[in-house]
């Protein structure tokens, strides 16, 4: 097993342990005689049609929003919210990105706003070029040097949840920003994913001849997993990306960062990923399985996976085969006999 897989499983297992030794099973006390339960009716009330009509109207009035918050480890990452629902969803988002804002009593645990305090915005979207120009006004400066390429990336990836918006352009007080005002940071004409998130370039020897991919790994700890984008670089010379993605999935995260992976060091691909309107085929080896004999793969292990590949351009589905049989299942259960899909939003609080 790796270190990575083990970060997460060691807690898991102790507890296991301990449950168990609370059962008498690992040399406790004698097993005590429990009496059969009794017999017990229980007459669930059905709910009224006044109360299913306001939890209807309360689901109807939000919108779950992607917002690119900061945790405690310093990562940019997507916690979906439920935001009162309003005409301009893309302005709001960015509000809610603001500190001691409207986000500050919804904010998970160990997790910050990005903008700085009191900075207020407006967001006008060309609907012919998909691209968002942000304008704030002046407090937009007033953040740390360190938290200069997070802002970045977490307007960026904010805003591009959005099917209208493909990249985005910022401006302060009605001028066009050419770099970030506290370190200089150059700003491309148009901001967009491929700008990366979550930049990793250890290993990196010649990044010149390189390009970046982005992967998810796994944050936070137990009882409060998430799911983290990070863009690391592999080299020009890498033809298929598909397989590309899978393998740094593979290595795992970098040993110096705070995240884990599921993938184990012997998981391999038994073939090269086949793609087809839309849909990318995976053939693993059986190592990929956490039950080789109830043919089960962890859903958190296939979310990975799924979020990885989605987004890559064109792709929108992943189909998941073992020795080249379609036959599994999560570990829910759940037969996975056709592809996988992106899920709508990430990190909804159900890891």
């Amino acid at each position: 097993m790796s270190k990575n897989k083990a970060k997460i499983l060691g807690v898991t297992v102790l507890t296991s342990t301990v449950l168990l030794s609370g059962c008498g099973l690992f040399g406790g006390e004698k097993e005590k005689k429990i009496d059969p339960p009794k017999s017990v009716t229980v007459t669930e009330k059905p709910v009224s049609k006044e109360t299913a009509a306001k939890e209807k109207a309360k689901a109807e009035d939000v919108i779950k929003t992607e917002l690119y918050l900061i945790d405690k480890d310093g990562y940019v990452v997507p916690q979906t919210l439920d935001l009162p629902k309003k005409a301009s969803v893309a302005t709001q988002a960015l509000q809610y990105l603001v500190a001691n804002g409207p986000v500050t009593n919804m904010l998970p645990n160990d997790f910050r706003a990005v903008l700085p305090e009191d900075t207020e915005l407006s967001v006008n979207i060309d609907k012919e070029t998909g691209v968002a120009t942000v304008d704030f006004s002046k407090e937009f400066k007033d953040y740390k040097p360190e938290d200069e390429m997070k802002i970045l990336q977490s307007v960026t990836w904010t805003l591009t949840q959005f099917d209208n918006v493909k990249s985005v352009k910022l401006k302060m007080n009605g001028h066009e920003l050419t770099e970030m005002p506290v370190n200089g940071t150059p700003i491309s004409q148009n901001l967009s994913r491929a700008t990366g998130i979550n930049i990793d370039t250890n290993d990196v020897v010649d990044i010149t001849n390189t390009k970046p991919v982005t992967v998810y790994y796994i944050g936070g700890e137990e009882g409060s997993y998430y799911y983290v984008p990070v863009t690391r670089r592999i080299s020009n010379n890498e033809k298929d990306q598909y397989a590309a993605v899978v393998n740094e999935l593979i290595k795992g995260p970098s040993g110096k960062s705070t995240l884990a992976s599921e993938f184990v060091s012997d998981v391999k691909l038994l073939e090269a990923p086949k793609y087809q309107d839309g849909t990318v085929t995976l053939n693993f080896n059986k190592n990929i399985l956490d039950s080789s004999e109830k043919m089960e793969i962890s859903q958190s292990l296939l979310d990975t996976i799924v979020l990885s590949l989605t987004e890559q351009q064109g792709v929108e589905k992943v189909a998941i085969q073992v020795d080249g049989k379609a036959e599994i299942k999560n570990d829910k259960g759940k037969k996975l006999s056709e592809p996988v899909t992106r899920p709508e939003k990430v990190n909804t609080g159900s890891f």
